[in-house]
C-alpha cells in the first residue's frame, strides 16, 4: 500500500514538473515571439525563399509577428492564441531577359494561422490580405516567360497541406506583354463594396448592350433586335413549359394505369409510376435550366440548381491586342470560389476591341481547367468579317451588325465544342436567326449551323461580294476602291482565312427586300469551306415567278484560285422580268436557262474576265406585245397605229440563246427571236474583261409593211453605261434612196419604206435542240471548244468563237438538260 502511494506520489510530481515546463517554455516561446527582431531573419528568409522559386526574392520592409486571440472559436479553443504575421515591402525579381525588374511587387501581406491543426501537419490560414499586389507578365516571340517558375526539386510529396479560406485584397494591377499573342495590356483590379448577384448583373450588361447595339445599327434596329430577343426567350420559355408539362402529362397516365392495376402487377406499376413522377421533375427542371441565358441556371443530377456565388471582384482594362485598341470593364466571384471545380464561378465583361464590342454575364466550371461556359452573349460590331482577327472564325464581309444569344462551351480532351445556340441579330436592316456551332479539331476546325432571314435587305448582301459603296468599305474597314468605271468587283477574296476554318452553314433568306426593278424574292446557301475549297451547294434565289440556281466552287488553295460555276434558270416570266416596264406587262411565257464556266481569278471581276464556257436560255410558247416588236423593227406607222388603236399581243414561237465564253467574251452562235410578225436575230459578243458589249439587232419582218424604217439597231458601251440606238449608216443609205428616187417618180420614193414580206421562220425545232444540250465548261484556264452555227436561212448566220480543245477525260459538271416544251418544263 505504501508501494503504491509512493509511486502515484511520484507520477503527480512528474505531471507537476511537466506543466511547468511546458508552460515555461510557452511564455518562454511567448516572450522570444514579442521581444524578438524579425528583421534578423529576414536574410534567412529571403535567402531559402530565392532557392526554392529560383528566383530573387526580397522582404524589404519590416517582418513582425505576434499572437492573437482567434476569433469565432469557442471553448478551451478559444484561449489557445494564432501566430499573426506580417511582412511589409515584398519583391519577386524576373528573370534577367524580361523589361520590367521585378515579376511581382506587395506593399504589405499579413495573415494569421491555426495552431492546432499544425500537429497534423495541416497549415490552416483563415485569410490572407494583400495590400497593392502588382504583377508583370510578360511572353517573348521565341515563348520564354516570366510566370513559369523552376522550383527546387522535392524527394517526395510533402507531408503538409494548405488550407486557404479566403484572400483580401486592396486595389492591384497586372500588366501583360504577350509578343506572341501580339498582346500589350494594363489590368486593374478591386474588391466591389458590396456583392452583386448574377440576376443584377445580368439587368445592368443587357441595358448597357442594348444601348452598343443602337450606336451598331441604329436604335430602329437595336428596338426590333430587342423585341426579337423577347420573343426568342417567351417561344423558349413556352417550348420549356410544353416539354415539362408533356412529361408531366405522361407521367399522370403512367400513374393512372399503375391504379387501375390490381394485386402485386399494380403494386409494381405504382413504383414505376413514382419513378417516373420523379424523372418528370427532373424533365421539367432540365427543360428551365434549358431556356436559362447563363450556367446559373444549370442544374444538379437530382434537378436542384447549384448555388451561384455572387460577384465579389471589379476589373479595369485598357491596352491594344494585334495593334487594336482595346478597353473595358467587369466583375469575376470571389478568389475562393475558384477552389470548388464544381461550382458555377460568376464572370461578366463589357469590352470594346476596335469597333467590336463584347457583353457577357454567365458562369465558368472549374475556371483553373476551363471545364465549361455558359454565358449570354452580345456582340456588335462594323462587320462580321472583322471577327477573324480575334476569334478565327471565317465570316463574311459585312454591314454593320448587332447579336443577342447563348454560348454554351464544353471543353474537352478531342476537342472543345461552342454553341451559340438560338442567337438573334440585326445585320444592316436585316434581321438573323440561328444557332452556330464551333467545333476545335485538327487539321482545322469546324464551323457548322443554320441561319434564317425573315426579311432580308438586298443591300445587305452587297459587302458579301465586296459591291457595297466605297463609304460601307471605308466604315467596315476595307481600303480597296472599286473604279468607276467597272460594274464587277474588284475587291479580293481572302483566300487565306479560307485555309484556317471548315465550315458547313445553311443560310435561307425568306423574303427579300429590294428595289422595284429587281425581281428577286428569297435565297437559299449551303455554304461548304473544306481545305480551302469554297462551294456553294447551291446558292438559289426565287427569281420572277421561277428559281436561279447555282452551284459555285472556288479552289482557294491554289494561286490564282480557280472555279467552277454551274447555274440554272427555271421558270422566269417574262412578266414580273420587268416589272417596270408597261410594254412586257402582257407578256407570257417563261425563261429557262443553263450556264457552265471555268475561271481563274482572286475577284469576282478577275473571274469574269476569265471565264470559258458556255451559256443558254430559250423561250417558249410565249407572246410579248406587238407594239414591242414593231417598235423593235422600226416600223414607223404599225407603231403608231398599235399606240392609238390596238393593243394586240404576239406569239413567241421560239426565243433562244446560245453564246460561248472565251477568256472572257461571250459571242453569240445563237441569239434569234422568232414570232408571228417578225424574226429578230442579234448577234455580237459581250466582253466581261473591259466590261463593254458590242451587239447587232437585226429585225426581219414577216408580212407587208408600209412607212417602215427597218434598220439594224445597235447596243453598246459598258455595263455601267450602256448605249442603244440606231445604225445610222443603214439608215443613211435608205433615206437616200428616198430621195434619189423622188427626184425620178414621186411614187417611187416610197419603194424604200416599203418592207416586203420575209416569211422563212427559225428553224425553231433544230433550234431548240442545239439550245437544250447541256452546257459545258473545261477545266479553268483552258478555252471551250467551238460548236458549229446553225443556219438560220436567211437570218444573218452567226458566227461560232474559235478556242482549244479541252482535254479528254477533263473535269466536267454540265447543266441539267434544258426542257423545250411548256408541258416539259412545268416539271422540271
Amino acid at each position: 500500500m505504501a508501494v503504491s502511494h509512493t509511486i502515484g506520489g511520484r507520477i503527480g510530481k512528474i505531471i507537476a514538473w511537466l506543466m511547468a515546463i511546458i508552460v515555461i517554455l510557452m511564455a518562454a516561446l511567448t516572450i522570444f515571439i514579442l521581444t524578438f527582431d524579425w528583421n534578423r531573419a529576414r536574410p534567412y528568409i529571403n535567402d531559402k525563399v530565392t532557392q526554392a522559386i529560383g528566383r530573387p526574392f526580397a522582404i524589404n520592409g519590416d517582418l513582425k509577428v505576434g499572437w492573437q486571440r482567434p476569433v469565432g472559436e469557442t471553448g478551451w479553443r478559444g484561449w489557445v492564441p494564432w501566430p499573426r504575421f506580417s511582412a511589409a515591402s515584398i519583391a519577386v525579381g524576373n528573370p534577367d531577359w524580361t523589361r520590367q525588374p521585378h515579376f511581382a511587387t506587395l506593399d504589405e501581406i499579413d495573415f494569421e494561422v491555426k495552431v492546432l491543426p499544425l500537429l497534423a501537419h495541416d497549415i490552416v490560414i483563415p485569410a490572407i490580405n494583400l495590400v497593392n499586389p502588382s504583377v508583370d507578365l510578360e511572353r517573348l516571340l521565341d515563348g520564354r516567360n516570366n510566370w513559369t517558375f523552376k522550383l527546387a526539386s522535392s524527394s517526395g510529396p510533402s507531408e503538409w497541406k494548405l488550407d486557404l479560406h479566403d484572400i483580401a485584397f486592396a486595389k492591384g494591377n497586372i500588366a501583360l506583354s504577350d509578343q506572341q499573342k501580339k498582346v500589350e495590356m494594363q489590368m486593374v483590379i478591386d474588391t466591389l463594396g458590396q456583392p452583386i448577384p448574377i440576376g443584377e448583373a445580368m439587368k445592368q450588361q443587357e441595358a448597357a448592350s442594348r444601348n452598343a447595339s443602337a450606336e451598331a445599327v441604329g436604335k430602329a434596329g437595336a428596338s426590333k433586335l430587342a423585341a426579337q430577343a423577347n420573343a426568342q426567350a417567351a417561344s423558349e420559355a413556352a417550348a420549356a413549359s410544353a416539354a415539362a408539362a408533356a412529361v408531366a402529362s405522361s407521367t399522370e397516365v403512367t400513374a393512372s394505369g399503375a391504379t387501375a392495376a390490381n394485386g402485386a402487377s399494380g403494386a409494381v406499376a405504382a413504383s414505376g409510376s413514382n419513378g417516373a413522377s420523379q424523372g418528370a421533375k427532373g424533365g421539367a427542371s432540365g427543360a428551365a435550366v434549358a431556356s436559362a441565358s447563363s450556367a446559373a441556371e444549370a442544374g444538379t443530377a437530382n434537378g436542384a440548381k447549384p448555388e451561384i456565388p455572387p460577384y465579389a471582384i471589379g476589373w479595369s482594362v485598357k491596352g491594344t491586342y494585334n495593334k487594336t485598341p482595346v478597353s473595358g470593364s467587369g466583375k469575376v466571384g470571389g478568389v475562393l470560389a475558384l477552389q470548388d471545380a464544381n461550382r458555377p464561378f460568376p464572370v461578366q465583361a463589357d469590352v470594346k476591341a476596335g469597333d467590336l464590342r463584347v457583353g457577357l454575364v454567365g458562369t465558368i466550371t472549374d475556371p483553373a481547367h476551363l471545364a465549361a461556359v455558359d454565358l449570354r452573349l452580345w456582340l456588335q460590331g462594323n462587320s462580321l468579317g472583322r471577327l477573324y482577327a480575334l476569334t478565327g472564325v471565317t465570316l463574311p464581309e459585312t454591314p454593320p451588325y448587332a447579336t443577342d444569344g447563348r454560348l454554351v462551351g464544353q471543353f474537352k480532351s478531342g476537342g472543345n465544342v461552342f454553341k451559340y445556340e438560338n442567337f438573334t441579330g440585326r445585320v444592316g436592316g436585316s434581321d438573323l436567326n440561328g444557332s452556330l456551332t464551333y467545333t476545335a479539331r485538327e487539321p482545322r476546325p469546324l464551323l457548322q449551323g443554320e441561319l434564317v432571314s425573315h426579311l432580308l435587305q438586298f443591300a445587305d448582301l452587297a459587302p458579301v461580294i465586296g459591291a457595297d459603296s466605297a463609304a460601307s468599305k471605308a466604315k467596315r474597314g476595307d481600303a480597296t476602291a472599286q473604279p468607276g468605271n467597272k460594274v464587277l468587283p474588284v475587291e479580293e477574296f481572302r483566300t487565306d482565312r479560307w485555309q484556317a476554318i471548315d465550315a458547313d452553314v445553311k443560310f435561307t433568306g425568306r423574303r427579300i427586300v429590294k428595289d422595284a426593278n429587281l425581281p428577286i424574292t428569297d435565297l437559299y446557301a449551303h455554304i461548304v469551306m473544306t481545305g480551302g475549297v469554297l462551294s456553294l451547294e447551291p446558292l438559289k434565289f426565287g427569281v420572277a415567278g421561277g428559281s436561279l440556281s447555282s452551284e459555285i466552287h472556288l479552289d482557294g488553295s491554289t494561286t490564282p484560285l480557280k472555279g467552277r460555276f454551274a447555274t440554272s434558270a427555271r421558270h422566269l416570266k417574262l412578266k414580273q422580268l420587268f416589272p417596270n416596264f408597261k410594254t412586257m406587262q402582257n407578256a407570257l411565257g417563261e425563261i429557262n436557262g443553263d450556264a457552265a464556266l471555268s475561271a481563274t481569278g482572286n475577284s469576282p471581276a478577275a473571274l469574269a474576265a476569265t471565264s470559258n464556257g458556255e451559256v443558254k436560255a430559250l423561250i417558249t410558247e410565249g407572246a410579248v406585245s406587238r407594239l414591242l416588236m414593231e417598235a423593235a423593227g422600226l416600223n414607223v406607222a404599225n407603231v403608231v397605229y398599235e399606240k392609238l388603236f390596238a393593243n394586240r399581243d404576239v406569239k413567241i414561237n421560239c426565243a433562244a440563246a446560245d453564246f460561248v465564253a472565251t477568256n472572257g467574251v461571250l459571242d453569240s452562235r445563237v441569239f434569234a427571236l422568232d414570232t408571228d410578225d417578225a424574226v429578230i436575230n442579234i448577234d455580237g459578243n459581250v466582253n466581261l474583261r473591259d466590261e463593254s458589249m458590242d451587239l447587232g439587232v437585226h429585225p426581219h419582218t414577216k408580212g407587208f409593211r408600209v412607212f417602215s424604217l427597218r434598220s439594224p439597231l445597235y447596243v453598246k458601251g459598258t455595263f455601267k453605261d450602256p448605249h442603244v440606238g440606231v445604225n445610222a449608216t443603214a439608215l443613211a443609205l435608205r433615206g437616200g434612196a428616198v430621195v434619189a428616187l423622188g427626184l425620178i417618180n414621186p411614187f417611187a420614193a416610197l419603194i424604200p419604206l416599203l418592207a416586203p414580206s420575209n416569211n422563212k421562220p427559225l428553224p425553231c425545232g433544230q433550234l431548240l435542240s442545239q439550245i437544250r444540250q447541256a452546257p459545258s465548261a473545261p477545266p479553268p484556264g483552258v478555252k471551250e471548244q467551238p460548236k458549229a452555227a446553225i443556219s438560220l436561212d436567211g437570218a444573218p448566220l452567226n458566227k461560232p468563237s474559235t478556242g482549244a480543245r479541252a482535254p479528254a477525260g477533263a473535269d466536267k459538271k454540265p447543266a441539267a438538260m434544258l426542257p423545250a416544251t411548256a408541258a416539259e418544263y412545268k416539271g422540271s
